[in-house]
């Protein structure tokens, strides 16, 4: 993620080209600059790194093939099921 940059002394001179005092000017920079580190404080809190897809990625994998093997199971049961029950019913009709 790409750092923001707030330019204060910018701020500060348009402040004070617009007629604002300079203490004013400079309070109102240096808060504004305070609340622009803490919003990007905040957006790297909430954003996923590389690692962390990475990491997603390979939980997600492990439980597929998981999945994969319990449905294989239950389809062999299900198909040797099946067969014994036609092999039981053909034994009935004849």
């Amino acid at each position: 993620m790409s750092a923001t940059t707030f330019d204060t002394l910018g701020y500060f001179e348009k402040l004070k080209a617009a007629g604002v005092p300079d203490e004013q000017a400079k309070v109102q920079a240096a808060a504004f600059r305070e609340f622009t580190d803490i919003q990007e404080e905040n957006a790297r809190k909430e954003l996923a790194t590389k690692m962390d897809v990475m990491q997603a990625e390979m939980r997600l994998t492990e439980k597929i093939e998981q999945s994969k093997h319990e449905v294989l199971k239950w389809m062999m049961g299900m198909i040797v099921a099946q067969t014994a029950l036609i092999v039981a019913v053909l034994a009935f009709l004849k």
